[in-house]
């Protein structure tokens, strides 16, 4: 692991929020996102810092960056989130342990400059959260062979497990334009499916599902015709955010001959907030082993490195809120708890794979890890695997059933990095509320 003073868990912030032993956002984390003031079009790049937000390009206007990290931060207050992924590891290293210093207690930055710090932090729940840049584009991996394995029983395949499937990370091009952050309303969307009598409809869909996943930002892109290798990729990924990938289950299995389609592309929802790799790098963990059985991995998906820190300590979880539990001050159920070691398929061999055949990643293209399901019941992330398709529907504590999601329910992601000896790392929320289908 490649740890640095940023990572130390003695230090802590004097930013009160950020010592909360709770916080997603606590010194060690500083995850880059994009804001802009209520009522205010101009869009800014910032730091969250506990419960609050600290503008870059202020602090870069106020002289309190030197050096590479001024030279970043002043980049990205011109051009955007995207260009300061696009950097080298050097200036973003820089730019990091600047603001690092600027907002830690018994630093070597000076009383006054902190002062002028706190002065440009600003409370992020008065700030209007955007996507944190331009997706350009947007591929989704199918990584969990758990989720694989219990929609193919789901479907009475013979093989639910596709033989392909063990030897190439599986992915569908998805569609960039729909992607939206945290908070957007869901419009249940409009669909063509077979129901379970053999009619061929048309209209509001019913099998409305979540899928709790995490979302890969390419950083630094590659030439087209130069491939990425795996002991390379962790060098073009900026960070990870939440992600969760909404889909109309009867039109995706209706339609699905290419490929997902118009089940899938109306709403993919984000977190906020990216968490950069280095902030990731103390909770970096074993790729996961391979079964014993199965092929060996063609060379260009392994290396000895990836193999011992190819993924990292993270856990996942997502809940469920009805309209009448809101309304009576209920909190949202815990419907699944996760784990990203659950995935057969690291980010990097999803990077590596992706751009085998010279294909082009760009800064500000996504990756989806696909569904991030486990081996038993609590870890099944999604609508389908917990309601065996609509057949077992989800109990829920206010006495609520659910075989797929009903206009007015929310569902809310969660993510947590930790490991013994450092400080815990969060994601920030991926929220999403089902809003009624509009008149066709």
């Amino acid at each position: 692991m490649n740890l640095n003073d940023t990572h130390d868990p003695a230090r802590s912030s004097w930013v009160a929020s950020a010592r909360e032993p709770d916080t997603d956002f606590p010194l060690q984390n500083l995850p880059y996102g994009t804001f802009s003031a209520i009522g205010d079009a101009a869009q800014r790049v910032g730091v969250a810092i506990g419960d609050q937000v600290l503008d870059l390009g202020a602090v870069h206007r106020a002289g309190l960056l030197h050096g590479d990290a001024a030279d970043a931060a002043a980049l990205a207050a011109r051009d955007g989130l995207a260009a300061l992924m696009a950097l080298p590891p050097q200036p973003l290293s820089a730019l990091r342990a600047a603001v690092f210093s600027l907002l830690c207690n018994g630093t070597e930055t000076s009383a006054r400059a902190q002062a002028q710090a706190a002065d440009l932090l600003q409370p992020a729940r008065r700030l209007h959260l955007h996507l944190p840049c331009q997706v350009r584009g947007y591929t989704d991996f199918l990584a969990s062979e758990h989720h694989t394995a219990r929609n193919g029983q789901l479907k009475g395949l013979a093989d639910p497990v596709p033989e392909n499937y063990r030897w190439v990370p599986v992915a569908y091009h998805g569609r960039a334009s729909s992607i939206v952050v945290s908070g957007t309303p869901v419009v249940r969307p409009h669909g063509q499916w077979k129901t379970a009598g053999g009619e061929v409809v048309f209209g509001p869909v019913d099998a409305l599902d979540f899928e709790l996943e995490m979302g890969v930002f390419v950083g630094r892109g590659n030439p087209q015709g130069t491939p990425v290798r795996t002991a390379e990729a962790h060098a073009h990924i900026f960070g990870l955010c939440l992600l969760n990938d909404w889909s109309s289950k009867a039109v995706q299995w209706w339609e699905q001959m290419l490929g997902p389609f118009l089940g899938k592309n109306f709403a993919t929802s984000i977190s906020p907030w990216i968490v950069t790799q280095e902030a990731l790098e103390p909770f970096r963990i074993a790729a996961p082993a391979r079964p014993s059985g199965l092929p060996a991995l063609l060379p260009y998906l392994r290396t000895e490195g990836h193999a011992k820190a190819g993924t990292w300590n993270i856990s996942l979880s997502a809940a469920l809120q009805t309209a009448s539990m809101r309304d009576r001050g209920a909190p949202p159920a815990v419907v699944s708890r996760t784990h990203l070691r659950h995935l057969c398929w690291t980010p990097a061999q999803m990077l590596a794979h992706h751009t085998s055949n010279g294909c082009n990643l760009q800064t500000g293209d996504l990756l989806g890890t696909g569904t991030i399901s486990g081996p038993d019941d609590e870890s099944r992330a999604c609508m389908t695997e917990l309601t065996r398709a609509g057949r077992e529907p989800v109990e829920l504590p206010c006495g609520e059933r659910r075989p797929w999601l009903a206009d007015g329910d929310e569902v809310v992601l969660h993510a947590r990095a930790e490991v013994p000896g450092f400080v815990p790392i969060g994601f920030g929320q991926c929220r999403g509320v089902i809003a009624p289908a509009q008149p066709y």
